[in-house]
């Protein structure tokens, strides 16, 4: 039961997870296990925009940035090609799908302050969904957060995302509504 806020595929949020730790971890040197980006925007291509600037610790040279963010973006698409189109990213789904399960049984076993960047239904744009830092507990979603301030490069790209967001989410829901 998930009062007031229900998930819209939490699912995308997970999947970024494992992409955006793994190649950050990477990029730094460090242990993907202790490594944090939160996420924010939609589940596809450019509208999902990895908050880069706000991973405490880290140093990236604007190519670098630019860099992981495609690769965040466009990480299914590159396992697709690897596979020659003869399949998707079901491992990564897989394992992110873990990841966020074990993340909500946490905070529904009574864990405080468990915090996951997740598309959902809120009002933290002016887009009726949107993937934010959001506070998981015992009944589901607790809170939707702000996102912080943006990098000049995230706002650049925020701003470019939001009309394709918009389209989507309006394309999402009229099929719903089917």
């Amino acid at each position: 039961h998930i009062p007031s806020l229900a998930f819209c595929n939490p699912m995308y949020s997970a999947l970024w997870y494992q992409r955006r730790v793994h190649g950050v971890a990477e990029s730094q040197g460090w242990n993907v296990r202790e490594t944090n980006v939160p996420v924010i925007g939609g589940h596809a291509g450019t509208t999902i925009l990895p908050l880069l600037s706000q991973v405490k610790g880290a140093k990236f040279t604007e190519e670098q940035l630019k860099a992981l963010t495609h690769r965040i973006q466009f990480g299914g698409d590159e396992v697709v090609q690897a596979k020659d189109g003869a399949g998707s990213a079901t491992l990564s789904m897989a394992v992110a799908g873990n990841h966020f399960a074990a993340r909500l049984l946490l905070a529904m076993n009574g864990a405080k302050d468990v915090v996951e960047c997740t598309y959902t239904e809120n009002k933290v744009t002016n887009l009726p969904f949107f993937s934010t830092p959001t506070v998981l507990g015992a009944e589901g979603v607790v809170n939707t957060l702000p996102f912080g301030t943006l990098s000049a490069l995230e706002k650049a790209n925020y701003d470019a995302m939001i009309p394709d967001l918009q389209k989507q989410i309006e394309k999402g829901v009229a099929f719903a509504s089917k």
